[in-house]
C-alpha cells in the first residue's frame, strides 16, 4: 500500500469526528416510535432520519427499549445511535423490507434487503453501545411462511428481471431474499464504531462501491442463518477495519467484487477473528482487481476452512497484499491461495478475462491446525498454493512461519494427483488433499520462502514440500 493511500485512510478516520454536529439529536420515540418489542416502528424511525438529514444532520437517537423495524434507510449527515441498553430489532415480517440495489450472487442469491441501509448517502454512521438484531432465525423458509400464516400476508417477492444465464453451474435465481443487516451502497465517507450487531438473516455488514469507511470497535456475533458473513468489503475503496470481534457462521472478513470496480486502499488490524467458513477471504466473487489491502495484527481462532484465503476466479487483478502478524489456533487450513478461471458475471457486467494473482507478501505467522477429528479435508496441508495449467501466479513471499499440524499422512497419501478443476467453486476441499503436509505450491512464476517452519504432532509420512511448475523458487534459509 502506498504512503498515500494509507494516509488518506488516516485522513478518513480523523475526518469522522467532525461530519455532524453532536449537539443536534433526534430521538425516534419523539416521531411516535415505541420500544416495546412488538411495534413495528419503520415509518416513525424513518421520520426521524429525515428530519435530522433535512436540517443539517446529527444524531438520531435510539434508547431505553427494543424498537422493532423493517428497513430503514439513513440519508446524508445521519448518525443513528442505539445506546447502551437499547435494542434495534428486526421485524420478523420479510414484507417490511426494502430491496436496495439488487443483485444475484456467486450461489445464485437474490440480494438487496437489509435492515438498516444507505443509498448514495454521504457522511453517515452507526454508533452506541447497543445492539442491532437481525433476527435471522426468522428467515428460514419454513419458518417465514409460519410468520405469514399468523399474519394474514402473502410473500411480496421481487419482481426483478434478473439474468439466469451466467449464474454458477446454470442454476435458477433464488429470490427468497434475507436481508443483511448493515447495507452501504454507494455511500462516502461512513463511520460504524462500537455497536453490537447479531444474528442476521444474512450477511452482517455489506459497503458496496462505497468511499471512505471506518469499521471500528464493532462486535459481530452471526449465526443465525446461512452465508452469516461478518464484513464484507465490495468494490469499495478507502477503509479501515480496527479493533473488531467477529464470530462468524461464514467469512469473517471478505474482500469481493460483484463489478468490474476493484477493492483497493484498505487496512485491517487488531481484531479477533473466528469463522465456519474462511476468517479473512478475497473472492468468492472476484471481478474487480484487489490491490493495496493490509491484514496486520490480528488473532483468528476455531475457524473451520481457512485462516486466509486469497481467490481470484472471475477475473480480479490481485495485487500488492500484505499478511502480517496473524496468530491462528484451532484453524483447518492456514493459508489457500488460488488463481482460477470460473469468470463468473455480476450485476449484467461484461465478462473478465482470467486475473492474476502477484505481489502477496505473507510474513510473521503462527499456527496452530485443528485436531485430526475436527477436519473436513484429511490429510490437511498448512500452505496450499495453486495456478492453473494455463494461468501461473506471479510473485509470492512467505517469510517467518511457523505452523504446528496433527500429521497422520501415510505413504499412499504422498502419491496423491491434486486435481487442476479450473473452473470448480475454489475451495481446498474441492481439490482434495495433497501430497505433501507444509507446502504444496503449483504453477507459480516466483516463490521466495525464507524462516518456514512446520512441526507435526505426530508422523506424517507425505513430502514436507511438493513444488510443481514453479519456475523461480528461491528458498532464502
Amino acid at each position: 500500500m502506498t504512503g498515500r493511500s494509507l494516509g488518506f485512510c488516516l485522513l478518513i478516520l480523523g475526518a469522522f469526528s467532525c461530519w455532524t454536529d453532536p449537539s443536534a439529536q433526534w430521538n425516534v420515540t419523539d416521531f411516535g416510535a415505541v420500544g416495546d418489542g412488538l411495534t413495528v416502528n419503520t415509518k416513525a424511525i424513518q421520520r426521524a432520519i429525515d428530519t435530522c438529514s433535512a436540517t443539517g444532520g446529527g444524531e438520531v437517537i435510539i434508547e431505553d427499549g427494543v424498537f422493532v423495524s423493517g428497513t430503514i434507510l439513513l440519508k446524508d449527515g445521519v448518525t443513528l445511535n442505539v445506546s447502551n441498553g437499547a435494542t434495534l430489532l428486526g421485524s420478523d415480517n420479510p414484507n417490511d423490507y426494502r430491496s436496495i440495489d439488487p443483485f444475484v450472487d456467486a450461489t445464485g442469491q437474490l440480494r438487496g434487503k437489509c435492515l438498516v441501509g444507505a443509498l448514495d448517502a454521504e457522511s453517515i454512521g452507526i454508533t452506541g453501545s447497543g445492539t442491532i438484531d437481525g433476527r435471522g432465525d426468522q428467515f428460514t423458509r419454513k419458518q417465514v411462511e409460519k410468520t405469514l400464516l399468523r399474519l394474514g400476508q402473502e410473500l411480496v417477492e421481487s419482481t426483478e428481471d434478473i439474468r439466469e444465464d451466467s449464474l454458477y453451474a446454470g442454476g435458477k435465481v433464488s429470490k427468497f431474499d434475507r436481508p443483511f443487516l448493515l447495507r452501504m451502497v454507494r455511500a462516502k465517507n461512513i463511520s460504524i464504531k462500537d455497536i453490537h450487531l447479531r444474528q442476521p438473516a444474512a450477511w452482517t455488514i455489506h459497503f458496496y462501491q462505497c468511499q471512505g469507511f471506518s469499521v471500528d470497535g464493532v462486535d459481530i456475533y452471526s449465526h443465525a442463518n446461512r452465508n452469516n458473513d461478518g464484513i464484507d468489503v465490495d468494490s469499495s475503496t478507502d477503509g479501515t477495519i480496527i479493533n473488531c470481534n467477529i464470530d462468524s457462521g461464514d467469512d469473517a472478513i471478505c474482500f469481493k467484487t460483484t463489478s468490474p470496480q476493484p477493492t483497493e486502499n484498505i487496512v485491517v488490524k487488531d481484531c479477533r477473528l473466528s469463522s465456519e467458513w474462511g476468517a479473512i477471504k478475497f473472492g468468492t466473487e472476484s471481478m474487480g482487481d484487489f490491490r493495496n489491502i493490509i491484514v496486520r495484527n490480528t488473532s483468528i481462532h476455531d475457524t473451520k476452512g481457512g485462516g486466509i484465503k486469497i481467490l481470484s476466479v472471475d477475473g480480479a487483478n490481485i495485487s500488492n497484499i500484505m499478511i502480517d502478524s496473524i496468530d491462528m489456533k484451532n484453524v483447518e487450513m492456514p493459508v489457500f491461495i488460488r488463481l482460477g478461471e470460473r469468470r463468473l458475471v455480476y450485476r449484467d457486467a461484461t465478462r473478465q478475462p482470467v486475473g492474476s494473482i502477484s505481489g502477496v507478501t505473507i510474513r510473521n505467522i503462527t499456527a496452530s491446525v485443528s485436531r485430526e477429528q475436527d477436519l473436513r479435508l484429511f490429510p490437511t496441508t498448512a500452505l496450499f498454493i495453486t495456478g492453473t495449467p494455463g494461468h501461473s501466479i506471479g510473485k509470492v513471499s512467505l517469510e517467518s512461519i511457523r505452523i504446528t499440524l496433527p500429521g497422520g499422512g501415510t505413504a499412499e497419501h504422498r502419491s496423491i494427483n491434486v486435481p487442476e478443476s479450473e473452473m470448480e467453486y475454489p475451495e481446498f476441499t474441492k481439490l482434495g488433499a495433497t501430497p505433501a503436509y507444509g507446502l504444496f505450491a503449483r504453477h507459480i512464476d516466483q516463490l521466495l520462502i525464507k524462516d518456514v517452519n512446520f512441526n507435526l504432532l505426530k508422523s506424517d509420512k507425505r513430502e514436507k514440500e511438493v513444488l510443481i511448475n514453479v519456475v523461480q523458487a528461491k528458498n532464502q534459509d
